[in-house]
């Protein structure tokens, strides 16, 4: 289970508990998020899939279905693209196939700026727009987490976590040629992966299913907990068992 930009490993914790009593469950904090270093140039898709390789052969793990929010779904895409044998299935969570547009990246290059000049004015104003705007207060308490946890990181970590999302390559194509099944998961008040994006690829994958959210943002592990938690625990007894 792979987390999203600015995220860390404990945003599964809720999810761990349940799926681990039947699965074995790893939760790694990416280059620069949590308790990882960042590195000192763009956290690119592909590095971080090798990185994620090497992870499962340190624990001798063969086969994998991925779980990706967000960011964690581009690097969930780019290991796909580049090691499939090991691919039990996937999901898609908050996440999307296609690369930036010259839009959104240089949206990104502004980011970036801002990040630089001041990343706690920055976390304050971009963790809440994750939400729905009917959650915002709903969830004021765990916005004000988030907004903690991602304080602590480093500068670097989160501009060079922006360079790699910029960086990265389309893979519909991916999708396209993938024999395992493909998961997506949409808020229907997502402004970072709007519902229209995710229709455009769901024909794409020979086998996919998708669930939907009405009243949810970006953030669904919290906006739609119990729902998402269900949806996963039924695709991952579907499609790969211990």
């Amino acid at each position: 289970m792979l987390h999203g930009f600015t995220e860390d490993a404990s945003i599964w914790d809720a999810y761990t508990a349940a799926l681990c009593k039947q699965f074995t469950v790893l939760t790694p904090d990416l280059p620069g998020h949590g308790q990882s270093e960042h590195w000192d140039e763009p956290h690119t898709m592909e590095k971080q899939a090798i990185m994620l390789k090497e992870l499962l052969d340190i624990h001798t793990i063969s086969t994998v279905v991925i779980i990706g929010h967000s960011m964690g779904g581009y690097i969930t895409m780019a290991f796909a693209d580049a090691f499939p044998e090991y691919l039990k299935g996937l999901c898609l969570f908050h996440s999307s196939a296609m690369a930036d547009s010259p839009e959104t990246k240089n949206s990104r290059d502004k980011v970036i700026n801002v990040v630089r000049k001041n990343k706690f004015s920055f976390l304050a104003h971009f963790i809440p727009d994750l939400f729905a705007p009917d959650n915002r207060k709903k969830y004021e308490t765990k916005i004000q987490e988030l907004i903690d946890k991602a304080s602590t990181m480093k500068p670097e970590g989160i501009i060079n976590a922006i360079e790699g999302m910029k960086l990265r390559n389309d893979r519909r194509h991916v999708l396209e040629t993938l024999a395992v099944p493909v998961l997506f998961v949409a808020g229907k008040q997502d402004s970072r992966v709007p519902i229209d994006n995710i229709l455009q690829q769901l024909s794409i994958p020979a086998h996919a299913e998708a669930l939907f959210l009405g009243g949810v943002g970006h953030m669904g592990y919290i906006e739609a907990q119990n729902e998402i938690l269900i949806s996963f625990n039924n695709f991952l007894n579907k499609n790969y068992s211990k």
